[in-house]
């Protein structure tokens, strides 16, 4: 028996991975061994999750951010960047118009940016789940009685990614930041009865194999309910515009490993995956995905969020990229999800 059959058939009898594991899977080079961990990955996705895959709408409202991540390209230190704030009638507008073309999640999403206070974000979460969807939330870290508010105002998810678990690459790559903050925040998250979703970048400066297998275990530990990967692109305006990308290759067994290792997760084949390979996101699907997450940001404002560089739809009509998300799901022989695509609960975790 080879090597990656003996783990494929260990992970089939106990329902998980060892880091050492973990670590191999990562480490596969060869296409037939490739084939296999995507293949155990989508047939764990299919057991689990089923066959349909979840369309969401992201609304981008803020570029402006009071962080200083040296992976990111709205940073605040990025003054080559034009700033913009969609106010709230916007947001409301371009929601109604997400719902209106079948969306059944709206996610807004922004930088780190106080300017939109907790009253503002709970009328925001109040009227879009007037309209009869889910809502999820990615604004980063706030007070345990702002996320308490917004779930009280019929927030469904909340998406807050650590991006490494390594405490020393955190600090490094996060300065005036602790991994201990987000953990907490996703620990208030967690008791206020959110979906949680967090995940990562792959690729990353300083990033090891054992690190993202130590992520992955954390994501575990954590029972997200969704969690988000994809590669790191450096910025040209960021301390890290010299490094090395990430890789869609590492990226899609990263991937494949969380199915394994959260079978009942919400798993996106990210944009960022499809800016680094025509192909990602369909490879992504493939190995273990079950959501896409489409744009429908106002045209005007969508370049300009730009966390990384040639991201992939910030041109294209939401309409034309709902459409030609549907033909792909299609063409994979799979279905579009006509319902709020909620996270499953945890299974198959150690006592």
């Amino acid at each position: 028996m080879s090597a990656v059959d003996r783990v494929i058939n260990e992970y089939q009898e106990t329902g998980s991975l060892s880091k050492a594991d973990v670590e191999f899977l990562l480490a596969l080079e060869d296409e037939k061994d490739l084939q296999k961990l995507f293949a155990l990955a989508n047939k764990v996705r299919e057991r689990f999750v089923g066959s349909e895959v979840h369309l969401r709408g992201i609304i981008e409202f803020s570029n402006y951010c009071s962080r200083a991540c040296l992976y990111c390209g709205i940073s605040r230190y990025n003054r080559h960047l034009s700033r913009y704030r969609m106010d709230v009638e916007e947001i409301l507008q371009a929601a109604k118009e997400a719902v209106g073309m079948g969306f059944k999640t709206i996610v807004l999403q922004s930088g780190e940016d106080p300017f939109y206070s907790t009253s503002t974000i709970t009328r925001l979460v109040s009227e879009i789940k007037a309209m009869d969807v889910a809502v999820t939330l990615s604004v980063g870290e706030r007070r345990r009685e702002d996320y308490a508010a917004w779930k009280e105002a019929g927030a469904d998810r909340y998406l807050l990614k650590f991006e490494t678990s390594d405490p020393d690459l955190y600090r490094r790559l996060r300065p005036g930041c602790s991994m201990a903050q987000r953990l907490q925040c996703l620990t208030y998250l967690k008791d206020l009865d959110y979906e949680v979703g967090s995940g990562i970048m792959v690729g990353l400066p300083g990033q090891t194999l054992s690190s993202m297998a130590d992520d992955i275990l954390l994501m575990r530990k954590l029972q997200l309910s969704m969690v988000g990967i994809g590669p790191f692109i450096p910025h040209p305006a960021t301390p890290l515009a010299s490094a090395q990308a990430g890789t869609a290759s590492l990226t899609l067994k990263v991937l494949a490993v969380t199915r394994l290792m959260l079978p009942w997760a919400n798993l996106p084949s990210t944009t960022a995956l499809g800016s680094v390979d025509r192909e990602g996101r369909r490879e992504g699907l493939l190995a273990g995905a079950n959501v896409l997450m489409l744009n429908v940001t106002p045209l005007k404002y969508r370049r300009l969020y730009e966390i990384y560089p040639a991201k992939a739809e910030v041109e294209d009509d939401p309409t034309a990229l709902k459409a030609a998300a549907v033909e792909l799901v299609t063409r994979l022989g799979r279905r579009v999800s006509s319902g709020y695509g909620e996270g499953r609960k945890a299974v198959g975790m150690e006592s």
